[in-house]
């Protein structure tokens, strides 16, 4: 039996349909549906028994998919939550044995192509980056961006992947990018859950997409409640469309169009559809389907039952207006089915999904007891020549007794073997210990890979080009080497946007884009409203749908209205995709020393505990800044890059090849050489430090100063140990707060460089005090690490080190 659907009705031209024909589609369409129905039901039942850990699912909502699957295209996105199944099934983006696949936690990307087994259930995806990192063709096929848990969290993605529509469409230099767009004609479509349109990311994408007029299709499904928690205390008025109407369009006017549909009525449902989504894709206006009186059968997931919150009354209503029975009774009153072709039907449904699942299970379990019955046939061998071989031959007996075993089980009993025979050195042991090794990486792979692409394109294989210079090479302002930076790249690559708050009209609050926008344009140089977390989904979109996008963020501080896209979506993307997708988004924005509480963060160990799946760039200057940017753009992978707020209006030398040179990521660079400190630090700190080490050579102190310039990577050649190994102490001047980014790079230089072992003191930090910094000079004296402070902390430590030579100052 097929796992997909057939041409929807929607699809085709129903007066020139035979009504027989026009039946098989109905027919088929429920199959589908009810083939769903029973993947959740057993699904369900699936983690009740403890096969598997948890169970979210899409029962209720099945009709409404089926009408929404019919006006889906090649070329189409989907960013969505967890209750779109039979979406996927009905267009083919996803099938039951995938279904269950994940369900499992199928750590294999053949089985569960979406994540290989890394997300919980129904958290779809599609591949669209070949194993070699290109992309494939996205024109060709339909997209579905991969989905997370948090219920409003890819809102902002969907309006950047909408909003590369509007650009394939307007901006004809794009056209050449044809494996990404078919001249604009895509629309995304987005699906919500009732409850979580209270959030704001919900509202901060819905007034972006009226205000870019981006081809947007949200489905808001509605069956009024969200876990627990009723329409009354989610919703003003109980109804969001409600709520909404402000934003529906007028002559003259941007905005919405918006429908309202009954979730349970099969032909309304496909009708609104045709009509919402052809206005959409034609006239690029966003719209708003809010699909009303939907059920949830079994409630919100396997964690409990809906029977506790939801009255008699509204039980009972749910138990008529099941989508599935309306649909059954309208197909059976409308001649399209009988009663008893429909109960065949549904059995033989029923059977199918059954198979699938025993299949799916079958087929993991026969992998792990493989592996379980090498590794107890290892732990026998063993144990025939230990002294303790009633101890190993009862773990291998255990082992084998495991009902419904996991790899872990098998990994903990050849631990255990191990550690059983510390004292012993047997080839016996050494087969046990290689053959964990072995698997140790086979798991490494399935559990632990593709935080990044891992791929040719990575930025990380970028040639390094160094910056030239002329004998006569001017010295400018620091955001006019940024600026140039900026302009040979925008020449260079059709594909290139920015966008930001102040970005365009005015170039950026620090002129990075000066004059830019009059050059290339509005659709490529844009400004945007005060919306942190939309500019992020906004850029992570396009870059989804082969764009380069810069997107920015005005201050650092501001990062956190945009830390859940940032952190949840972003960084996450290439991990739990398993290298499947891609969004190679640079975030631009500026922080460390300024003025006051909310323009002078260094949020660093903030950002590194977040975001890991980012490339984190902390340039020195803005030469440095334009070296990173370069290399970014040539890459597949994410990245922020936090400028230094007072280095715009410094002078720097421009370099000849200023869209050109590269500075490598994770390439820390020696600023001052030294025999007697290493000081380790980034960012606009480093001027001080400096400046500290030419007072410091006065006091006869020998600092050595090192840059490690990308935080995330951290020095990949280990220069820092290596300074230790010269030095032996070892201070890092930082401007986060105590034990954040310090704390971070002590456990960089000191465990994984293995720096421990080459110090003859204790090492130190130097960081701001625990509050944020207040306004003024003094504020930021009194705050953050100081050229006194950092002078007479150096000389402390040395002054421990040899009291004789170097007295205390005071």
């Amino acid at each position: 039996m097929p796992e997909t659907a057939l041409d929807g009705l929607g699809q085709n031209n129903t007066a020139e349909l035979s009504f027989d024909d026009f039946k098989k589609i109905i027919i088929n369409d429920y199959r589908i549906a009810y083939e769903s129905r029973q993947a959740s039901l057993i699904g369900r039942r699936e983690v009740l028994t403890g096969k598997a850990k948890f169970g979210i699912f899409g029962d209720g909502k099945e009709v409404a998919q089926l009408a929404m699957a019919k006006v889906f295209k090649k070329g189409d996105w989907r960013a969505g939550y967890y209750r779109d199944q039979t979406f996927m099934f009905a267009t083919g983006m996803s099938n039951l044995t995938e279904f269950f696949a994940q369900l499992y936690a199928y750590p294999d990307v053949d089985k569960d192509p979406a994540s290989a087994g890394r997300q919980m259930n129904c958290h779809y995806a599609t591949r669209f980056v070949n194993p070699d990192g290109s992309w494939t063709n996205q024109a060709e096929t339909m997209n579905c961006s991969a989905d997370i848990s948090t219920t409003g969290g890819h809102m902002p993605r969907l309006l950047g992947l909408a909003y590369a529509s509007k650009l394939y469409r307007q901006n004809k230099e794009l056209s050449y990018l044809n494996k990404f767009s078919l001249s604009g004609n895509e629309v995304a479509f987005g699906t919500i859950g009732n409850g979580s349109t209270s959030e704001g990311l919900f509202f901060e994408a819905f007034n972006a997409a009226g205000v870019l007029q981006v081809p947007m299709a949200i489905s808001v499904w509605d069956d009024e409640y969200a876990i627990s928690v009723p329409a009354k205390l989610q919703t003003t008025k109980e109804d969001i469309s409600e709520v909404l109407k402000g934003f529906q369009r007028e002559p003259g006017t941007n905005g919405y169009e918006i429908f309202k549909v009954r979730g349970w009525d099969y032909a309304a449902l496909c009708e609104t559809y045709e009509q919402a989504i052809a206005k959409c894709r034609r006239e690029h206006v966003p719209v708003l389907i809010h699909v009303v009186e939907m059920t949830q059968p079994q409630g919100h997931s396997t964690s409990g039952s809906h029977e506790r919150y939801k009255n008699k009354d509204r039980l009972a209503w749910e138990e008529e207006h099941d989508c599935l029975l309306q649909m059954r009774k309208w197909m059976i009153s409308s001649a399209i089915s009988t009663e008893a072709e429909m109960d065949e039907l549904e059995a033989i449904a029923k059977k199918h999904v059954r198979d699938i699942q025993r299949r799916v299970w079958n087929e993991l379990g026969d992998e792990i007891r493989a592996e379980l019955n090498e590794a107890a046939h290892l732990i026998d061998k063993l144990a025939e020549h230990s002294p303790a071989h009633d101890r190993l031959l009862a773990v291998a007996n255990d082992l084998r007794e495991c009902v419904d075993p996991a790899r872990r089980d098998v990994m903990s009993a050849i631990r255990k073997a191990l550690r059983i025979t510390i004292k012993e050195n047997t080839l016996q042991k050494q087969q046990l210990v290689n053959w964990l090794s072995d698997e140790n990486i086979k798991n490494s792979a399935r559990f632990n890979s593709r935080l990044f692409t891992e791929t040719q394109h990575s930025p990380l294989k970028v040639s390094h080009v160094p910056a030239r210079y002329y004998e006569d090479s001017k010295y400018i302002d620091g955001r006019e080497v940024l600026n140039a930076c900026f302009d040979a790249n925008f020449e260079r690559d059709k594909s290139i946007v920015a966008f930001g708050e102040d970005v365009g009209a005015i170039g950026d609050v620090n002129q990075g884009f000066a004059g830019l926008q009059n050059k290339y344009g509005d659709l490529r140089i844009t400004d945007t409203g005060i919306r942190e977390a939309t500019i992020i989904g906004q850029g992570m979109g396009l870059a989804m749908r082969g764009l380069r996008p810069i997107a920015e963020i005005q201050y650092l501080d501001y990062l956190l209205y945009s830390i859940n896209v940032l952190s949840d979506d972003l960084a996450s993307l290439s991990y739990r995709t398993f290298g499947g997708q891609k969004a190679p988004l640079i975030v631009r924005t500026r922080g460390h020393r300024l003025e006051g509480i909310w323009h002078s963060g260094s949020p660093l160990g903030l950002i590194l505990n977040s975001m890991r799946g980012l490339h984190i760039c902390v340039p020195r200057d803005m030469t440095q800044a334009a070296g990173m940017y370069n290399v970014l753009l040539k890459g597949d992978e994410p990245a922020l890059v936090i400028e230094c707020l007072n280095g715009y209006r410094l002078k720097e030398r421009l370099p000849a090849n200023v869209g050109e040179f590269t500075v490598p990521l994770g390439k820390a660079e020696v600023l001052r050489h030294g025999t007697d400190i290493t000081i380790i630090s980034y960012g606009s700190t480093l001027r001080i430090v400096m400046e500290a080490a030419n007072e410091l050579a006065d006091l006869g102190i020998n600092v050595e100063v090192i840059d490690p310039q990308t935080l995330y990577p951290f020095d990949l050649d280990n220069a820092c140990g290596n300074s230790l190994k010269k030095t032996s102490k070892l201070l890092i001047v930082d401007e986060d707060l105590p034990g954040a980014a310090s704390a971070y790079i002590l456990q960089r230089v000191l465990e994984a460089q293995k720096g421990y072992y080459a110090l003859d003191a204790q090492p130190r930090t130097l960081t701001a005090k625990e509050h944020r910094p207040p306004y003024g000079s003094d504020g930021d004296y009194f705050t953050k690490p100081s050229l006194d402070d950092i002078i007479e902390a150096v000389y402390g430590m040395m002054n421990e080190s040899d009291p004789h030579k170097y007295p205390a100052i005071y």
